[in-house]
């Protein structure tokens, strides 16, 4: 699908989010971390995040960090509660939480940290009261991920990789 004029990609690495207008388009690449994609369709703003581990499992001394699922959704809410939306109004998509190393995992019901990462996120969905549209996590391998503001649209490659 052709860009419109004048987007501007963005590129979120580990730990980063966006919050932006129809103007802008939004990748990032998953393994074991979870991207929540939340997006208006009236008002064509929205954004993701890119986490890496559950939680710090303390209180944050020194703010927010998106690296932790938990503190990032809290970012996210913060941008929809500044552009003056409400959480309920968002179409939320999950994405990621896969097992990337399927031959060093499974020992004796050891939960894998991407599924960790699926957990917290279903749960940040049900204790804001978010709507989530969709879903594609865990599983095995990686995932790219391109989100479309201006269309709300979704496009997702799935390198499975080699199932254990």
């Amino acid at each position: 699908m052709r860009m419109p004029d004048g987007v501007v990609e963005i590129f979120l690495q580990p730990g980063e989010w966006y919050f932006g207008d129809r103007h802008t388009r939004i990748r990032t690449v998953l393994g074991s971390c979870v991207s929540a994609v939340f997006w208006h369709p009236d008002r064509l703003i929205g954004g993701m995040c890119h986490f890496v581990l559950p939680s710090r499992g303390r209180t944050p001394s020194r703010g927010l960090d998106g690296r932790y699922g938990d503190e990032a959704f809290d970012l996210m809410l913060r941008e929809i509660r500044a552009a003056r939306t409400r959480p309920e109004d968002y179409r939320v998509r999950l994405f990621g939480g896969g097992n990337m190393f399927p031959d060093l995992a499974g020992g004796r019901g050891t939960p894998l940290i991407g599924q960790k990462n699926v957990v917290l996120a279903h749960e940040l969905v049900r204790a804001h009261c978010l709507r989530c549209v969709g879903a594609h996590v865990e599983g095995h391998g990686h995932r790219h991920l391109l989100f479309d503001i201006w269309s709300g649209r979704i496009t997702m490659k799935h390198a499975a990789g080699r199932p254990a």
